[in-house]
């Protein structure tokens, strides 16, 4: 897709000229990586009881499911380059999903569930920035 063509911002090489791509990487997806990062922080070092760690925890759910929506366009745009960039965000959502599920329907077991499953999420998302970067 990209012909072997990259762009350079703030001295790092994109290995793409494409608009759409930039713009969905720069705009949305960047973004939303910085925000789950700093949310998932946030989430973990709270009190553990309903409040700020539920409220926030809720934002870091969906703002992950975008970021991993962002990702799916991301890796759909340049498949063979990024298909295993789809992989881990896929993990990471699930996990998150397992985590948050395991929570809401009271499964047996749920606390052990929730942390396994939210921090893994965590740990996925930055092992595929990580991976990428």
């Amino acid at each position: 897709m990209t012909g072997g063509d990259t762009t350079i911002v703030a001295g790092l090489e994109i290995p793409s000229t494409d608009p759409v791509f930039l713009a969905a990487v720069f705009a949305v997806h960047i973004p939303l990586g910085l925000a789950c990062v700093a949310i998932g922080v946030i989430a973990m070092l709270s009190p553990k009881r309903r409040g700020r760690h539920s409220n926030v925890g809720t934002i870091y759910f969906w703002c992950l499911l975008s970021l991993f929506a962002s990702a799916t366009f991301l890796s759909i745009m340049r498949w063979a380059d990024n298909y295993h960039l789809f992989v881990l965000g896929a993990m990471s959502f699930a996990s998150a999903w397992i985590g948050r599920t395991a929570l809401r329907r009271r499964w047996p077991y749920w606390v052990r569930l929730h942390i396994a499953g939210m921090g893994l999420s965590y740990v996925l998302m930055l092992v595929a920035f990580y991976v990428d970067n």
